[in-house]
């Protein structure tokens, strides 16, 4: 039994029985069609009907949503048996799509993928998601209020979300989730690109994923510092990073120069604990100022801040000895 009759008829189920006829293999695939009756698929007929699918898709890609709207009808009469509600909620979120109404067709690719996470339309409507989306987080506008347009890209990074949930550890669901991070990092929302990087590192640690998101991190860690003005613990983060990425994958790290980029972070450590020192010695705290430019001697002693603390303690102490 499966309960009220609206949910007998609005799942689409399929299931596959392997049948074994004497001195051959076959398989057989039982779908329930819209009239709750059990019908027959062949596998050269589900091939042949998302090859259709995909034709379909193709002329809604460029545009000729009349030929789109024939090759429904033909594909609904040529394939009865399969075509059922996960056919019709599909073509109508490709209409809205063809219309360019990219957050309302959204919105029935997902109700397909709810509703019918058996149909065999399921990966071609995550495709579409990942367009839309992909779209938005590239800067797309919406109409508000049938007036203002407005950047969505909050509503792309929340389909693309949906997507990697979705779709567990595939392809896409990798793509979608990198595709969040490189998204912020481009507008410069670093530590928020920092998070979805982790996030990444920690669903898949492992293979190019793995390798991209410990770089994504380094990355952004080190972006995020904002100059000695400010909090120099994302250049600990990043220096921490980026010297994990150079142990592990020490070829890769050559090839991007990360021993340049680690002297960069070196140098900017270096100037950050300078510039304290400077600060001490114009509030005339000279005690605090030596802590500070000691500190650039002994842990940075090649850095163009060590040098620049010489010549201010050389200066210093010649204003010193000027004095009666």
């Amino acid at each position: 039994m499966l309960g009220h009759r609206t949910q007998f008829i609005a799942v689409s189920v399929v299931i596959s029985l392997l049948c074994q006829p004497v001195g051959a293999a076959s398989a057989k695939t039982w779908r329930l069609d819209q009239n709750r009756q059990w019908k027959v698929v062949s596998a050269e007929g589900q091939d042949k009907y998302l090859l259709a699918v995909a034709e379909i898709k193709q002329l809604v890609n460029t545009g000729r949503t009349k030929d789109a709207s024939k090759a429904v009808i033909k594909l609904k009469k040529d394939f009865p048996e399969i075509a059922g509600p996960d056919l019709d909620a599909f073509i109508k979120a490709e209409m809205l799509f063809a219309k360019g109404k990219f957050s309302k067709a959204a919105k029935s690719y997902s109700k397909l993928l709810t509703e019918y996470p058996e149909s065999k339309l399921y990966e071609a409507a995550l495709d579409r998601q990942f367009s839309i989306a992909t779209a938005f987080l590239a800067g797309r506008k919406r109409p508000v209020l049938k007036i203002f347009k407005m950047r969505v890209y909050s509503e792309g990074a929340r389909i693309m979300g949906n997507i990697s949930d979705r779709a567990g550890d595939a392809p896409i669901a990798i793509k979608a989730a990198v595709s969040v991070a490189k998204s912020l990092e481009r507008r410069g929302k670093f530590n928020d690109a920092y998070f979805e990087w982790s996030q990444i590192s920690s669903r898949w640690p492992t293979g190019q994923t793995g390798k991209d998101a410990l770089l994504g991190m380094a990355r952004c860690k080190h972006s995020a510092y904002k100059g000695p003005k400010y909090n120099a613990s994302e250049l600990i983060s990043a220096k921490s990073y980026y010297e994990n990425f150079k142990l592990r994958y020490p070829k890769d790290a050559e090839e991007i120069g990360v021993d340049k980029i680690l002297k960069q972070i070196t140098e900017q450590q270096a100037e950050k604990q300078f510039s304290i020192g400077q600060y001490y010695q114009k509030v005339g705290d000279k005690q605090s100022a030596n802590l500070y430019y000691q500190m650039v001697l002994n842990n940075w002693p090649e850095s163009t801040a060590a040098e620049k603390t010489k010549q201010e303690i050389n200066k210093r102490q010649e204003n010193e000895n000027k004095e009666p």
